[in-house]
């Protein structure tokens, strides 16, 4: 369902939920979490002050698999709300195709629960979020837990579950067949972010597309769902997501999609104001 809170209920919850008290997060910087053919991968943690066991939400940068960075880590805000971050990195596309960059993730979250009372966090229940690529990849790592293919060994620690609690997509592709129809430039041209993902054209690589794509892989044990996308998105269409959605739906999985009526893809209006207040109702309905 389209998550729309009531109005005059939405008037009276903002002012407290954004009116955090204002806090220096306890910062701890590139921790290495894996080590794959001589390639560091680090992570960030941001702890709140003051604050027990903070729940874990892991985020996940974007830039189109092939750019981007951990330093890019736009939910920094949550720490003010009680919740603990760790923004990690994986490969890109320059250093290896698809599925490395799923196998670190779940690599990251795996070494996250190892470490959990090293740094003081509470991995009990956690969430996976991220924006663009970083969407892509936060919905696949939560919807595909125990998908063998997906889950690699990156790291060790495969004692511990890569599993999550809750998913926030901030407009991610979902969809490499249906995208292959509407935007073909974007996964089949040559030197195209989803070509090079793949390794090569999605309309040849299709087990390899669908792979990669969540809405393949829901079950009906998988996370409760929150869906942010801007309406003139044109670098990642609407109907990404509302495929995902529909997908949800039908499963009977929870799922809230908020549409931003004049929101292209990314901009600060998805991380303030009602975006914000959403993001922080739904972690803490499911987190805490």
């Amino acid at each position: 369902m389209k998550f729309v809170l009531i109005p005059l209920l939405l008037s009276c919850l903002l002012p407290g939920i954004l009116s955090a008290q204002q806090e220096t997060p306890n910062v701890h910087k590139d921790i290495q979490f894996a080590k794959v053919d001589g390639h560091s991968l680090k992570l960030d943690l941001y702890l709140p002050e003051n604050k027990k066991s903070p729940p874990l939400v892991v985020w996940i940068h974007g830039g189109g698999w092939r750019a981007g960075s951990k330093e890019k880590c736009y939910v920094k805000w949550l720490t003010e709300h009680g919740f603990a971050i760790a923004s990690i990195s994986y490969r890109l596309t320059d250093k290896a195709i698809f599925p490395a960059q799923i196998h670190d993730c779940k690599g990251a979250v795996r070494w996250l629960r190892a470490n959990a009372d090293k740094y003081g966090y509470s991995t009990c229940k956690v969430a996976v979020t991220g924006a663009s690529a970083g969407g892509h990849l936060a919905a696949l790592l939560g919807i595909s837990g125990d998908v063998k293919a997906l889950e690699g060994n990156v790291g060790g620690n495969l004692n511990h579950s890569s599993r999550v609690d809750a998913i926030v997509d901030y407009f991610g592709a979902t969809d490499f067949i249906q995208r292959t129809q509407s935007q073909p430039h974007k996964t089949i041209k040559e030197g195209s972010i989803v070509n090079l993902l793949l390794g090569g054209p999605a309309d040849q690589k299709v087990v390899l597309a669908r792979q990669a794509s969540s809405a393949f892989h829901v079950t009906k044990d998988d996370p409760p769902l929150l869906i942010l996308h801007g309406k003139k998105d044109d670098k990642v269409l609407l109907a990404q997501s509302t495929r995902l959605e529909s997908v949800y739906k039908d499963a009977k999985l929870p799922v809230n999609l908020l549409v931003l009526e004049n929101a292209g893809h990314g901009g600060s209006e998805f991380f303030s104001g009602n975006a914000k207040a959403q993001a922080i109702l739904f972690l803490e309905k499911h987190l805490k």
